[in-house]
């Protein structure tokens, strides 16, 4: 893991409300058949993150999974954080996090979605307030429910190759080529996502929108 800087002040505010909670939500399908798909990168950044905080995710009636911690150190730069799995299918990801949303009263720009991006290369990341949804029907879901200003950390998979549908492409597996770097590609999208919930999101696009 990288060790965001911590020695000066964030260049902006990470949240109207430091003390407010953040909403951190792996994307993905539920099932054992997804669980290495490329559509479950999310989930993937959500297990990580959850193995750092030192905890194990719970069921909770929101149809997620949920894990509460705090990440970053004490003092003004720690964050209280409920990590999420929902448990609906992809395209259903809007009910559950809004849930979540209601019973933890976490602003909607304290809401961070980790997904798969079709239209960025393998492994780099892209991290964003805002904007459509690119097709994606995690995000579509979440953005009829929340609104869209909610913060991304979009981890790219690339197009599919030839003539492969997108359906087919992102419910299979990363490639034998693929997983050789994955583990690598999915501990530094979780270092991005505490730096953007530790430093806020200027930092954390300095350091990783690569």
């Amino acid at each position: 893991m990288t060790t965001p800087s911590r020695a000066a002040s964030p260049a902006s505010p990470a949240a109207p409300d430091p003390s407010a909670p953040w909403l951190v939500v792996g994307l993905g399908n539920p099932g054992g058949e997804y669980a290495a798909n490329r559509h479950n990168v999310g989930w993937m950044v959500a297990d990580l993150l959850a193995s750092r905080i030192g905890g194990k995710f719970k069921s909770h009636k929101a149809r997620a999974q949920v894990l509460e911690g705090r990440v970053g150190p004490p003092g003004p730069f720690n964050r209280r954080v409920v990590l999420a799995k929902p448990l609906s299918y992809m395209n259903l990801s809007g009910g559950p996090v809004t849930a979540l949303r209601d019973f933890y009263k976490v602003p909607v720009a304290n809401i961070v979605a980790i997904h798969d991006e079709l239209d960025i290369d393998y492994g780099v990341l892209r991290l964003k307030l805002g904007g459509g949804d690119n097709g994606h029907n995690g995000l579509k879901s979440m953005t009829k429910s929340l609104g869209p200003d909610y913060h991304r950390v979009r981890f790219g998979i690339g197009r599919p190759p030839g003539r492969m549908q997108v359906a087919d492409f992102v419910l299979k597996d990363f490639s034998g080529a693929e997983k050789k770097e994955l583990d690598y590609f999915v501990d530094r999208a979780a270092d991005a996502v505490e730096a953007l919930v530790i430093e806020g999101l200027e930092r954390a696009q300095s350091t990783y929108n690569s």
